[in-house]
């Protein structure tokens, strides 16, 4: 027997599965942060840490119209009672409560400094003071009757409410975003106005409405720092229906005239959850680092109210180009996202659409209500026995008080000698003398009678389903009536009504927002014959066929353009590339070879480059005499495979792409026959084979051109010489599309070109 065998065994020790442990271990702390921290109540819309800060208050009576209390007596009592955590993450989440920009309809009144939309934090907790607000009382409404449940708090010495009676819809008025394990939320706030509507609209119309329903009410997230929601409203629908989603979230800004045509934008709210400030500094970087051209200057002078000032470069810039590409660089346009991930019941996590939401909270509404009923029942039927004794002992008053003075033990003989039950004769025997006084059987068969017609009620509102839904319906028009849209003048209400505007963005060309981002300047495009591309700066370049190229290679094409200019390239394979101005490689150099920008096909060689035209037509034609009219912004192609406009198959190959300047199309063969035809026969298309344009015995297309009929035909010979041919005398050359053509006028080229 070895020496570990005889050892006795260690205390407290045994063999556990690591891997079952760590995952029993972590499973807790998940459904801890969950429910605990992270995720709130779909019935008070509340977290943990944020119901008992509200609890708190109220047990310090804290009420609106009470005076304050320093924020930190309140801490402490949260830490010491309730929430056994830091002072500071408590502090934080009261300051949260208490900021207007950052709470749709805050809970805490503070007094002092809060924190501000810059980004600054509140002063410290011994500094601030702190009461209810209005909305934080509709929460509480109910408590003391026994509306929810109580639990016992972390020691076990106090309780603190499991969820709130919350006569308000606090979860999407305010919002809420959290973080816990493997999921997450993040829930915009809504008005509250509309989201009474909604719920009047399940109530009283249809129960079984959709979210898509509901959003003739809720239009949309109405944030406190109000803002322009640009998203579509078949997406907002879309988003409440899943209940995830985003929102499309843009800064409000109007144009201030300051004379002689001179403007500035003055952005006057600024999308919800940005700080100013760093919002300002990121705007000021991007002007440093010259990204934003059509800006001069950007200045914060912001006061109670924000004003953000950007100042354009010139008059002549249009401010929705402008406003266009700040809001695809800056933070003066977010997207807020919605996950609508909440505690149904507030035990399980659950993914709810707008509908369930709010059924939810009218739920619980109904819930609160029975509660409420059923305590004050309880209170009536107790108050009606103590008045039944009341009654009796004031009928016998004088042999109440004999029985009281005399007897040992007065109780029993009360209860003996007029039939009183426990109850009764205890409440006459703890009656003060001076009550002897009140005691009058009118006043207290009035007060009978009225508790009795009371009782009658409450037992139809308990018996009745369609009675319970009615009072909560009085319930929310006078919530509605107390958060109006506008107040009885017509003046927009103080907390009720919308800030944040609904609108469609504006059509603004994203073509021109795109060449906003991109300095103007003039470049000489330089393609040489194996297809290597430069750009130097300026349009007095002087371009050499053979010095500035590879061993081999020429010059095949030059083109005067600009940065902003996009540029249209057709291979021999029919496709069309489309190069940017601003990212061709600079004049050092051979340049680079235009494969590594796309990606041509191998065998393929480039037949033409040219400026791209907005609205321009051009001939599209192949080897062998086939060709369509295609637009030049159907040619544009957004990736770097290309678009295919010509349909060829080898031998054949795309030839010419020709612009479209007339009313005849002139084509000559490399078999010199010429063709003139007109520009009507031939069909428009965006990608095909396209038709014949002219018949060939043998070989195929040369040149192609067009031309006005009131123009006639012109051609440039070797020598530079330009001749024309009017059109009456083109009669013998004129005929239908497809035919073989005749021999060209004396003078034409020989190189069968119209450009010799």
């Amino acid at each position: 027997m070895s020496d570990a065998d005889t050892l006795p065994p260690a205390d407290d020790q045994r063999v556990v599965d690591l891997k079952q442990a760590l995952e029993e271990r972590y499973l807790s702390y998940a459904l801890s942060t969950i429910t605990q921290r992270a995720l709130p109540d779909a019935r008070d819309g509340l977290k943990p840490v944020h119901r008992r800060i509200i609890h708190a208050m109220r047990l310090l009576k804290l009420d609106p119209g009470q005076g304050y209390k320093k924020s930190a007596r309140i801490v402490g009592d949260v830490i010491g009672k309730f929430h056994p955590h830091g002072d500071q993450s408590i502090y934080d989440a009261l300051v949260r409560l208490a900021q207007d920009f950052a709470l749709r309809y805050p809970l805490v009144d503070g007094q002092g400094n809060f924190g501000n939309i810059d980004g600054d934090n509140a002063a410290a907790m011994r500094y601030t003071e702190s009461r209810m607000t209005d909305v934080a009382m509709r929460l509480l409404e109910g408590i003391t009757e026994d509306a929810i449940d109580f639990k016992l708090t972390y020691d076990g010495e106090d309780e603190e409410p499991v969820v709130l009676p919350s006569n308000f819809p606090n979860l999407l008025a305010n919002g809420s975003t959290g973080i816990a394990v493997g999921m997450a939320t993040s829930i915009p706030p809504h008005n509250v106005y509309e989201l009474c509507e909604a719920a009047l609209h399940l109530i009283n119309v249809n129960p079984n409405a959709t979210a898509h329903d509901l959003t003739q009410f809720v239009k949309g997230p109405d944030f406190p720092t109000g803002g322009i929601l640009v998203e579509s409203p078949e997406s907002i629908a879309q988003s409440y229906e899943t209940g995830r989603g985003s929102f499309r979230l843009r800064a409000k800004w109007e144009i201030e005239e300051t004379g002689r045509g001179v403007y500035l934008i003055v952005v006057t709210e600024i999308p919800y959850g940005i700080q100013k400030s760093r919002l300002v500094e990121k705007i000021a970087e991007l002007l440093l680092a010259k990204k934003l051209p059509l800006l001069k200057d950007v200045r914060d002078e912001s006061s109670d109210d924000i004003r953000l000032v950007l100042e354009p470069r010139a008059r002549t810039v249009d401010p929705v180009i402008l406003m266009e590409q700040l809001f695809k660089v800056s933070d003066l346009e977010t997207r807020f996202p919605l996950n609508m991930n909440v505690l149904d019941k507030g035990a399980v996590p659950k993914v709810m659409s707008l509908a369930q939401v709010l059924k939810a909270w009218l739920e619980h509404r109904k819930e609160v209500l029975v509660r409420r009923s059923q305590h004050r029942l309880e209170q009536i039927a107790h108050r009606l026995d103590v008045l039944a004794g009341y009654i009796i002992a004031y009928l016998n008053l004088d042999e109440v008080i004999r029985i009281i003075r005399e007897e040992d033990d007065a109780k029993a003989s009360l209860m003996a000698a007029f039939d009183l039950n426990d109850v009764q004769a205890e409440a006459i025997l703890n009656m003060r003398l001076r009550s002897l006084r009140k005691l009058e059987e009118i006043e207290l068969r009035k007060e009978h009678e009225t508790l009795t017609e009371e009782k009658g009620h409450l037992e139809a509102l308990l018996g009745s389903e369609k009675r319970q839904w009615g009072a909560i319906s009085t319930q929310i028009e006078s919530l509605k009536k107390a958060y109006p849209l506008v107040e009885a003048d017509g003046s927009p209400h103080p907390l009720g009504a919308r800030r944040t505007e609904l609108k469609a963005a504006p059509n603004a060309d994203l073509s021109e927002v795109t060449e906003a981002f991109i300095e103007r300047e003039p470049i000489t495009v330089i393609l040489s014959e194996k297809g290597w591309i430069r750009a130097p700066k300026g349009h007095t370049i002087d371009v050499n066929d053979d010095k500035g190229f590879k061993a081999g290679d020429r010059l095949k094409l030059t083109l005067k353009c600009e940065t902003t200019d996009k540029l249209l390239m057709l291979t021999t394979g029919g496709k069309v590339y489309t190069l940017a101005g601003d990212k061709l490689p600079g004049g050092r150099g051979q340049g680079e070879p235009v494969r590594i920008m796309v990606d041509m096909e191998e065998g393929q060689d480039i037949v033409d480059l040219f400026i791209y035209r907005p609205g321009q037509k051009r001939i599209i034609a192949s080897s062998n005499g086939y060709g369509f009219i295609v637009g030049e912004d159907e040619m544009i192609a957004n990736t770097r495979k290309g678009k295919q406009i010509l349909n060829v198959a080898a031998p054949e190959e795309a030839r010419l792409l020709v612009p479209v300047q007339g009313d005849r199309v002139a084509v000559i063969g490399q078999n010199r026959k010429l063709l003139v035809f007109p520009l009507t026969q031939l069909a428009e298309m965006s990608r095909g084979k396209g038709v014949r344009l002219q018949r060939y015995k043998d070989g195929g297309i040369s040149d192609l051109k067009t031309f006005y009929a009131a123009d006639g035909l012109t051609w440039t010979d070797s020598s530079g010489r330009t001749y024309t041919k009017p059109t009456e005398e083109l009669t013998d050359w004129l005929a239908d599309r497809a035919t073989a053509g005749r021999q060209p006028p004396n003078g034409f080229p020989r190189n069968n070109r119209f450009v010799g």
